[in-house]
């Protein structure tokens, strides 16, 4: 499920800011367990592993502070602060909360071109599914939510919910037990409300859909023992 609206960021060259990268890779490294809190994350590590300077490492730890995901300890790096379920349940809320409302507002402007667009897009997502692209599915799966955020034709509501969307995990979704079976009952459940112009009805399914990702998700984790220590 990455719902990144990708309006937001990216350098002149399309190129994704490093110091952005840097944070993203991270910023799943936490919410994965991968790292837990009490670890730190090293400077020369992340640089190693990304391939680049210690100059946007530390810029994109920094991102990370600001978001409170880590701390600054003097003299001796940055610490992964605590990140529980009710901080999970708290993004995925807040996305929930303004993806409903563009959505609803999508019922309201949505073109026959971006109903067209929508529409291949599911067709895309089932032979994804028949050939297990989980690459393809995390990806169409973005493009469907992104179009529907498009067609609220509410840019700053989309920059709001992208700073809120930036924080929650992306690469390992189609891995979660019941994500892409939920994706395939509720997009096209979504795209009927568009299409027949029922703001209240997208509004309805597109936060249902995104609360269960919630569940879903934290049901992960636990099986991994992300919270067991």
């Amino acid at each position: 499920m990455s719902y990144d609206p990708a309006y937001a960021k990216g350098a002149a060259n399309g190129r994704t800011q490093l110091p952005e990268e840097v944070a993203a890779h991270a910023r799943e490294m936490i919410v994965s367990g991968e790292v837990r809190p009490g670890d730190y994350l090293r400077v020369d590590a992340l640089r190693d592993a990304l391939g680049v300077s210690n100059t946007p490492v530390r810029e994109g730890l920094f991102i990370l502070q600001s978001e409170g995901f880590v701390r600054l300890v003097p003299r001796r790096g940055f610490v992964v602060e605590s990140f529980t379920r009710e901080d999970l349940r708290d993004l995925f809320w807040a996305q929930s909360q303004l993806a409903g409302e563009l959505a609803a507002r999508a019922a309201k402007r949505i073109t026959p071109e971006q109903l067209a667009r929508l529409e291949a897009n599911l067709g895309q997502y089932e032979k994804a599914y028949a050939s297990a692209d989980g690459e393809a599915l995390s990806h169409l799966g973005h493009l469907f939510h992104r179009e529907v955020n498009l067609a609220a034709d509410s840019r700053r509501l989309t920059l709001l919910l992208g700073s809120i969307v930036k924080q929650l995990p992306n690469r390992f979704y189609t891995a979660i037990t019941g994500h892409v079976e939920g994706t395939r009952e509720a997009h096209p459940l979504l795209l009927r409300a568009l299409r027949s112009r029922q703001p209240q009805k997208a509004r309805k399914l597109m936060t249902e859909h995104l609360l269960e990702g919630a569940d879903q998700l934290i049901e992960s984790l636990e099986r991994r023992g992300v919270w067991n220590r």
